[in-house]
């Protein structure tokens, strides 16, 4: 694995972390994502850096941002974009929408409606919108960072599974520790970090990471364990819809990114134990039964790392 691609991860890394202060975890977790291309859904409660996090990615890859504040009354093609009819030309002109962006951040996914969010489901998973019946595709790199709140159910939409599908992990920052607040006060005393912060990479040399992420190499033994624990959540007794193929692929990409980020070129089972919760916990239904018990999607998983072993 290339020396300057590790520097570059450990830099960003660093760089985000001046201003998100103790979440470094999270911080790797959605560097992950970047390398795998795949698209996080933060959940977390208001004010504990989840828009600050985007942000501070973004600007460190120097990649286009735009934020979309999602509403009960934000419709599709404020999203995706829309045609309007040009008088001079005689053509209807493509006027782009808010995802026309190398990062986007979907904030409050939750708080629009259906329809809205659907908008959403093409672009995740195809690159491209289409408005009208022509197509048009999003700038690379492209990822969707969308937040929610997990306790405020009023006036929300719960995403539907196809979507919490796309979502390649979920991540979630927590409240800091009275250290960490404290560091923040101090930091944050003067100026906001976020003003003066630089980039520490480009969006090329992200690209040559994703690129460099799909030659850390799996084994016949690692691919198995991995089919084993998606394959274990389907048969699950607690759990009414168990992982899907997708999540197969995401657990194997995100095993490859975490085993690169230890300056791995291949893939150990500690790779997959460490990457099974953020990829797979939120891809769980339970059981109603399950649910009356207090058992969650994580603990089901945990149970499930704990009896699946590699073979």
């Amino acid at each position: 694995m290339s020396e300057q691609i590790n520097a570059m991860m450990q830099a960003v890394v660093e760089n985000v972390e001046k201003v998100i202060i103790g979440k470094r975890e999270a911080i790797e977790m959605a560097l992950c994502s970047f390398l795998c291309q795949g698209h996080v859904l933060i959940e977390d409660m208001p004010g504990v850096g989840k828009t600050s996090l985007v942000s501070a990615l973004a600007k460190s890859f120097d990649a286009s941002f735009r934020r979309i504040q999602f509403t009960p009354d934000i419709l599709p093609s404020d999203i995706t974009g829309f045609s309007m009819f040009n008088q001079k030309t005689g053509e209807f002109d493509y006027h782009q929408g808010a995802v026309m962006s190398q990062i986007v951040l979907a904030d409050e996914i939750n708080r629009t409606s259906p329809k809205t969010q659907a908008a959403l489901l093409e672009v995740m998973e195809e690159n491209q919108v289409t408005v009208d019946g022509k197509t048009y595709t999003v700038p690379t790199p492209f990822i969707v960072f969308a937040t929610q709140n997990p306790i405020e159910y009023l006036g929300t939409y719960p995403l539907p599974e196809a979507q919490l599908d796309r979502f390649f992990m979920r991540i979630s920052l927590g409240y800091p520790s009275a250290g960490e607040e404290g560091q923040m006060l101090t930091r944050f005393k003067e100026e906001n970090p976020m003003k003066t912060l630089q980039s520490v990479a480009n969006t090329k040399q992200l690209e040559e990471a994703q690129e460099a992420v799909t030659k850390i190499g799996v084994s016949g033994e690692i691919n198995k364990y991995i089919i084993d624990i998606v394959r274990a959540t389907r048969e699950n007794a607690d759990i009414a819809l168990g992982a899907s193929p997708r999540a197969s692929l995401c657990l194997y990409k995100a095993s490859q990114a975490w085993a690169m980020y230890s300056r791995r070129d291949y893939v150990i089972p500690d790779d997959v134990l460490k990457m099974a919760m953020p990829v797979l916990a939120h891809r769980l239904v339970m059981k109603q039964e399950a649910r009356l018990r207090r058992i969650d999607a994580k603990q089901a998983v945990e149970g499930i790392l704990k009896t699946v072993k590699v073979t």
